[in-house]
C-alpha cells in the first residue's frame, strides 16, 4: 500500500516531490486563512462604527474593506483549484503503483474472494483516503500553528468566566477540552463500527462473486444460493444502520451544541462591552479555527472506520502474496 509507492524510484516526483508541494500549498492556504482572520478584525469594526455613527464611515471606505476581501479570497480560490487539480492526479499515481504491483502478483492472489474488487475499487478508494486524511492533519497542525498563538492573545481580552471568574488564556483551555471530550466520546461510541465495515465487505465480495459466476455457469447464482447471501447482505447492513444512529446522534448532538459554547463562555465580556465587534469576530473565527484543528478525529471518524475496514483488506490481500513470494523462494532453494 506505501512500499509501491514511496519507495519505488519511478514515483519518486510523485510520492516524495508531489506530497512536499501539497502540504507546502496547504500551509500557504493556512497563511491567507491568517490573514482573512485579520481583517474580519478590522471590517467590523469598520462596520461597527458604520451602525453606531451615522454617516461617520464613506461608502468608498467601506468597498474598500470589501475589495480587500475579494483580493485576499481570489488567490485562495486560484491555489485550492490548482491543488485539487493536482491531488487528483496524486491520487491516481498512487493507485496506479499499488495496481501494478497487485497486478505482477496476480497469478498468486486471482484465486482469493473479492480479489478483483480490491484491485480494482479498493486501491483508489485507499489512495484517495490516505490522501485526504493526511492533508487534513497535517492541515490541523498548521491551522493549530498559526493560529493557537493568535487565540492565545486574543483570549487576554475576555475578562472574565461565568460561574468561573477570571482565567487567563481561557478560549484556549476551553477548545482544548471540548476538542479531548468529543474525541473520546466518538471513539466510544463508534468502537464497533471498523469490525462492522470490514464484515460488510466480505459479505457484499461474497455475495458479488456467486452473481459473477452466475454469468458463466448456470449452475451458479442459484436463486436459493443468492437469496441466501443477500440476507447476509441485509443482515449486516442493517447492523450497522443501527450502530450508526447512535453513533451520528452523538457526533451531530456534539458539533451542534458545542456553536454556542464560545458565546456562553464570552457571555461576561460580551455584555460588559470590553471588546469590539471586529475583536468578538477574530477571537470567535480563531476559535473555531483552533477547535476545529483539535476535533481532526472528530470530524474525520467516519472516514477513518472506512479507511481501517480498507486497510484490514488490503493488508490480508498483501499478507497472501508474501506468503506465495516466501513459498516461491523455499521451493527454488530446495
Amino acid at each position: 500500500m506505501f512500499k509501491s509507492f514511496f519507495l519505488d524510484r519511478r514515483w519518486f516526483r510523485w510520492s516524495i516531490l508531489g506530497t512536499a508541494l501539497i502540504l507546502y500549498v496547504t500551509w500557504y492556504k493556512v497563511q491567507i486563512d491568517v490573514q482573512v482572520n485579520e481583517w474580519f478584525g478590522s471590517f467590523y469594526n469598520l462596520v461597527q462604527e458604520a451602525l453606531t455613527t451615522p454617516n461617520a464611515v464613506e461608502f468608498e471606505e467601506f468597498l474598500a474593506g470589501c475589495i480587500e476581501f475579494f483580493n485576499i479570497v481570489s488567490i485562495y480560490i486560484v491555489i485550492a483549484v490548482a491543488l485539487e487539480f493536482f491531488v487528483r492526479h496524486y491520487v491516481f499515481r498512487w493507485r496506479t503503483a499499488m495496481n501494478d504491483y497487485y497486478m505482477r502478483h496476480w497469478s498468486k492472489i486471482h484465486h482469493i474472494e473479492g480479489a478483483s474488487q480490491r484491485v480494482q475499487e479498493d486501491t483508489m478508494r485507499f489512495a484517495r483516503i490516505v490522501e485526504g486524511l493526511g492533508v487534513s492533519f497535517m492541515r490541523s497542525i498548521m491551522t493549530l500553528i498559526a493560529f493557537l498563538p493568535i487565540l492565545w492573545t486574543l483570549s487576554e481580552s475576555v475578562t472574565e468566566l461565568p460561574w468561573i471568574g477570571k482565567v487567563d488564556h481561557s478560549l484556549v483551555y476551553l477548545a482544548i477540552l471540548s476538542a479531548i471530550f468529543g474525541t473520546v466520546l466518538l471513539a466510544v461510541v463508534g468502537i464497533k463500527l471498523p469490525g462492522l465495515e470490514f464484515k460488510n465487505q466480505k459479505v457484499e465480495a461474497a455475495y458479488r462473486k456467486e452473481l459473477v459466476l452466475g454469468e458463466d455457469h448456470e449452475s451458479r447464482a442459484e436463486p436459493e444460493t443468492v437469496k441466501e447471501l443477500f440476507v447476509n447482505v441485509r443482515r449486516n447492513y442493517f447492523n450497522l444502520y443501527r450502530h450508526y444512529l447512535y453513533f451520528d446522534v452523538a457526533k451531530w448532538s456534539y458539533i451542534q451544541y458545542t456553536v454556542i459554547m464560545p458565546y456562553i463562555f464570552m457571555g461576561p465580556t460580551i455584555v460588559s462591552g470590553a471588546i469590539t465587534l471586529g475583536v468578538l469576530q477574530q477571537i470567535l473565527r480563531a476559535f473555531g479555527k483552533v477547535e476545529e484543528s483539535f476535533q481532526f478525529l472528530v470530524h474525520s471518524w467516519s472516514t477513518i472506520v472506512e479507511l481501517m475496514s480498507i486497510y484490514k483488506r488490503l493488508k490480508a490481500f498483501e499478507v497472501q502474496i508474501e506468503s506465495a513470494i516466501t513459498a516461491e523462494k523455499a521451493a527454488v532453494t530446495d
